[in-house]
């Protein structure tokens, strides 16, 4: 069964942006590990050398939007909130008839319980339930009924195709931001500065302070200082915490789309030629922008 609840970051850490950095060294094997695995790898083996180059020049002039030959951070960035977005909206659009089950158009509260929980769920905001599971899943069940309800922002019942897309992907809608922002410091914000710490970041994972660290948390630490922080000031403030909870958003997929001109602009221009890329080619396939490789395996007309 497909299950739309988000379960607590605090199990979740290492699910965003898994193995991105090897200490302090940028690892580029990650992307395509991450969300292709083996079979993703195998099948970009399977393209010969020329058949690599020929579908990134396509795929360089579909990012290059202002067609003058080099790719700048921006037309990047763009280009890989569109790909995810895409995937996104090819998701929804799949699903969607599944949860609509009297096809009016418009998923109702009562028909994704039916559909996710085999049951119709009344929430009860005030009570506080003794047993700490049935707290725990009452707790989860208002988080998720608070995104549906953000989600459905026409005024009308039910979610609308676009409302669902939102409401099951809320990274990928810039509507809502907020949501999740306000979301994730309700959750760790302990001392309502409108930032997070890396004491809240972590969470009271010690019982004894004079403990030596986990290697559970050696890892969220390096994660916190050289992939949320960019600031380097201890905490993380909104683009930052974004950048964590919503990976997939613009200020993330800059941050990726600076990287790769840093390691790939040869003539010091902070832009990309076909030939800088082309003489990088893997690293720019172990990449968002090509979304780890996928896109070397689709028409482009799609996009």
């Amino acid at each position: 069964m497909f299950c739309l609840v988000i379960v607590s970051r605090k199990s979740n850490h290492k699910a965003f942006h898994e193995d991105h950095f090897l200490g302090e060294q940028h690892n580029p094997e990650h992307d395509v590990n991450v969300l292709l695995g083996n079979q993703g790898e195998d099948e970009i083996k399977k393209l010969s050398p020329e058949e690599q180059r020929r579908r990134m020049v396509e795929i360089v002039k579909k990012i290059d939007t202002d067609a003058d030959k080099l790719l700048t951070a921006e037309e990047i960035a763009l280009w890989i909130q569109r790909v995810y977005r895409q995937y996104a909206l090819e998701d929804a659009e799949e699903r969607f008839p599944e949860f609509d089950t009297n096809k009016d158009g418009a998923v109702s509260w009562d028909e994704y319980n039916m559909v996710v929980h085999e049951h119709i769920i009344d929430l009860d905001n005030d009570t506080v339930l003794e047993d700490p599971e049935e707290e725990s899943v009452r707790f989860l069940h208002l988080k998720e009924k608070k995104r549906f309800d953000f989600a459905d922002g026409d005024g009308t019942p039910g979610l609308s195709l676009r409302e669902f897309l939102a409401f099951t992907h809320p990274s990928e809608v810039d509507e809502m931001a907020d949501f999740t922002i306000e979301d994730v410091l309700n959750e760790y914000d302990k001392d309502n500065d409108g930032l997070i710490s890396i004491k809240e970041f972590l969470g009271d994972i010690r019982t004894n302070a004079e403990d030596e660290p986990a290697q559970w948390e050696i890892e969220e630490t390096i994660r916190f200082q050289q992939l949320y922080d960019q600031d380097k000031d201890g905490q993380l403030n909104r683009d930052e915490q974004l950048r964590w909870v919503a990976p997939n958003s613009y200020s993330s997929a800059r941050e990726e789309a600076i990287h790769l001109i840093k390691e790939m602009d040869q003539d010091g221009d902070d832009r990309l030629s076909e030939a800088e890329i082309l003489k990088n080619i893997q690293l720019f396939i172990s990449s968002e922008v090509t979304d780890y490789g996928r896109q070397l395996h689709i028409t482009h007309d799609e996009l």
